[in-house]
């Protein structure tokens, strides 16, 4: 992946995080440098040391970002008027397990990878995953399900449509829609 931006006379805090971004979903934490950064942006690392203290603060920050959109979009996609629970639960299946940009997917796996050797981004991550699984059982909980079966069947959301996301199949067969629909209605159990 070419993640070589336009040299700028300026850059600011947040494109470095992008780059940051598009660095860790081509090449995992272990590419985050410094050099590489500055690299594709044209420019010496001293602009970097500008707006951050160190590689960690960078790092963090890249954390804080993932975490923070990860949040407003869980927000938005399980947000539900009343009476409208079910449908928010298809939209949310619907929408997780559709053919998403490989970016997105690329950031998701590299983040998680980063987790599993970094407790603080682990802790980031659970928050996150915890978070999804509440807003989804709150749901679940609207629509009359016990709470234990609500969180039971918030799970099976997410494995489905992280499951969904990872594997390699013919996306373009017809019948994909009606597959994902079916899925939905187990889950939902309607």
């Amino acid at each position: 992946m070419n993640t070589e931006r336009p040299s700028r006379t300026q850059l600011d805090r947040n494109d470095w995080i992008e780059g940051a971004i598009d660095v860790l979903a081509d090449q995992g934490v272990a590419g985050l440098r410094v050099e590489v950064l500055a690299k594709n942006f044209g420019v010496t690392k001293g602009s970097f040391y500008w707006h951050f203290k160190d590689r960690q603060d960078l790092l963090d920050a890249v954390v804080e970002v993932w975490k923070e959109g990860r949040l407003r979009d869980i927000e938005k996609q399980t947000t539900a008027a009343s009476g409208k629970e079910l449908e928010q639960i298809h939209h949310v299946i619907d929408v997780y397990s559709a053919v998403r940009n490989r970016k997105g997917i690329s950031i998701e796996l590299a983040v998680r990878d980063w987790a599993r050797h970094d407790a603080k981004v682990n802790a980031v991550v659970e928050a996150v995953d915890a978070y999804r699984l509440e807003c989804t059982r709150k749901l679940f909980v609207q629509l009359g399900f016990p709470d234990d079966e609500a969180r039971a069947r918030s799970i099976l959301v997410f494995a489905y449509v992280f499951g969904h996301s990872l594997m390699a199949y013919d996306r373009a067969n017809p019948k994909v829609p009606e597959f994902k629909r079916w899925i939905a209605e187990r889950i939902t159990g309607r």
